[in-house]
């Protein structure tokens, strides 16, 4: 079971990494068409597109890298119980704000397409494919929250993702 999780995590960062290259793609592509005078529609909502997808998709991987912002200026003066209180408590709290942004952003999808909803911009395109990366972001960091909290209160340490390896370290 670790490794599929560990596998959806990275899969979800790898789509991250795609995501930026085509905003750099989409950002180039606009930029030297019009230099030839030439017009290709929809470039800057494509790049904002992927731009958003990057940021959304990123987050379980940055998440089990330990790489999100916490404020450890409480907890680090804390030691035995009360830690591990405050840690549980902010697992539970990510836990449900992070169900929460999965929940209305999935719901966001299915509204979009069942009403037909386009952008605005000169692509008309339909809005549940861009939004289908936030839902999928959203979700497996929810995931992700699940998988700490679960392996906390379970006594383990949360379960971080190595750098440069395919095996999990436990490490906070």
């Amino acid at each position: 079971m670790r490794t599929l999780l560990n596998l959806i995590y990275r899969c979800s960062g790898a789509a991250a990494a795609l995501c930026m290259v085509g905003v750099l793609l989409m950002v180039i592509t606009g930029v030297v068409t019009r230099e030839l005078g030439i017009y290709v529609r929809g470039t800057d909502d494509y790049a904002g597109y992927c731009m958003a997808a990057a940021g959304f998709l990123a987050l379980a991987y940055t998440f089990k890298h330990g790489e999100h912002i916490r404020v450890t200026l409480l907890i680090e003066h804390l030691s035995g119980t009360p830690k591990k209180v405050l840690e549980w408590s902010a697992l539970a709290f990510g836990t449900l704000i992070s169900g929460a942004l999965a929940w209305y952003s999935v719901r966001l999808v299915l509204n979009s397409r069942q009403f037909n909803d386009i952008s605005q911009g000169v692509d008309a395109t339909p809005l549940w494919i861009p939004q289908l990366a936030m839902a999928i972001g959203t979700v497996v960091l929810l995931l992700a929250f699940i998988d700490d909290l679960l392996l906390f209160s379970l006594g383990r340490p949360p379960a971080r993702l190595q750098k440069s390896g395919d095996e999990a370290v436990r490490s906070e």
